[in-house]
């Protein structure tokens, strides 16, 4: 049995696991598509030998598939920041403009939904209000999937939506805000990794009333955790090993207060990065009347399908994102 505050085998197995599958997730697309072009260029050196119409075509579905498939792959080894891997929570709150406002957060709402659908993601509705008249004052909505944060952390921000208000009688064109906001989704549990060659242990006599034992013996045990500096000591106990145990554990919970105060340093800093919802700090313009488009102005991408971009086909603006920022927007 090991002894009480060290690492525990299994906890560092489980670590090196999930590192591992990190890893094969993208060292292992990486090589099929590597043993996919080599076998094309086999076949090409073969057709250059003998012309075959029926392989011919078998090269060129093959090198579509790839021009589909090569453009997915840059953008998943463009998720490498730290919490990329991570499922996400997506806040969305409406802007002032009362029922048009609240409406529109219901669309962008459902326009996450589909796109989370298509990617063979779970959606979980956490919390919901709903408008007065329509729509939703806000949701937080779980998407959970693999890399699900990294694809949607390109979304967070102000989106503007410009259209002919089906609730305004004399059909007036408004202008709508809703702000968006991801969280990565972390583990509850905080496992606090304390390996042999971070500390350093020292012993001493304890001081104070002991009798002979406390004059004769070192049981006195201080443990310094040499990464963050943190130093705890321990001679309440006659016995070195306890007086080990006990500063073992103080050092594991005064590393897990630690982690807690920077998890909560990191969400702060999230939370700052917050835009008002309201013109001028948009980072997407939705245009229904006079005409159909929809502008990312981070990336000045473009596409007039605003219709099919509602409905959940917005991959084109999150490459486009990380295209041009990569893991520099990441939280690290």
């Amino acid at each position: 049995m090991s002894e009480p505050g060290f690492w525990d085998d299994h906890e560092r197995a489980q670590v090196v696991i999930q590192e591992v599958k990190k890893l094969r997730e993208t060292v292992e697309p990486l090589e099929r598509l590597d043993a996919r072009v080599r076998s094309l260029s086999e076949l090409e050196e073969l057709l250059g030998l003998e012309p075959d119409p029926a392989m011919e075509a078998e090269i060129d579905r093959e090198l579509d598939e790839l021009d589909e498939e090569l453009p997915a792959f840059e953008l998943r080894a463009m998720l490498n920041g730290p919490d990329d891997h991570r499922s996400a929570m997506v806040e969305i709150s409406a802007g002032a403009g009362g029922t048009e406002a609240q409406d529109w957060a219901s669309m962008i709402m459902r326009m996450y939904t589909r796109w989370a659908e298509r990617r063979g993601y779970s959606i979980e509705v956490l919390d919901m209000s709903e408008g007065e008249e329509a729509g939703i004052k806000g949701a937080m909505l779980e998407i959970e999937g693999d890399y699900a944060y990294g694809f949607l952390r390109a979304e967070a921000g102000v989106h503007r939506l410009v259209r002919i208000s089906p609730f305004d009688s004399q059909a007036r064109r408004h202008t709508s805000f809703a702000s968006v906001f991801v969280y990565p989704v972390v583990d509850d549990e905080i496992t606090i990794d304390i390996r042999d060659d971070d500390i350093r242990m020292d012993v001493f006599r304890a001081s104070g009333a002991g009798g002979q034992h406390v004059n004769k013996t070192s049981s006195a045990v201080r443990i310094t955790h040499i990464p963050s500096g943190i130093v705890v000591s321990c001679q309440q106990e006659r016995s070195q090993f306890k007086n080990k145990a006990t500063a073992m554990k103080m050092l594991r919970n005064a590393l897990y207060q630690r982690e807690v105060e920077e998890r909560e340093r990191k969400k702060a800093a999230l939370d700052a990065s917050k835009s008002d919802v309201s013109f001028g700090s948009q980072i997407r313009s939705y245009v229904f009347q006079p005409y159909t488009m929809v502008n990312d102005h981070r990336t000045e991408l473009k596409l007039t399908d605003v219709q099919k971009v509602m409905d959940g086909a917005i991959d084109p603006f999150i490459e486009a994102y990380h295209r041009k920022f990569g893991a520099s927007e990441a939280v690290a």
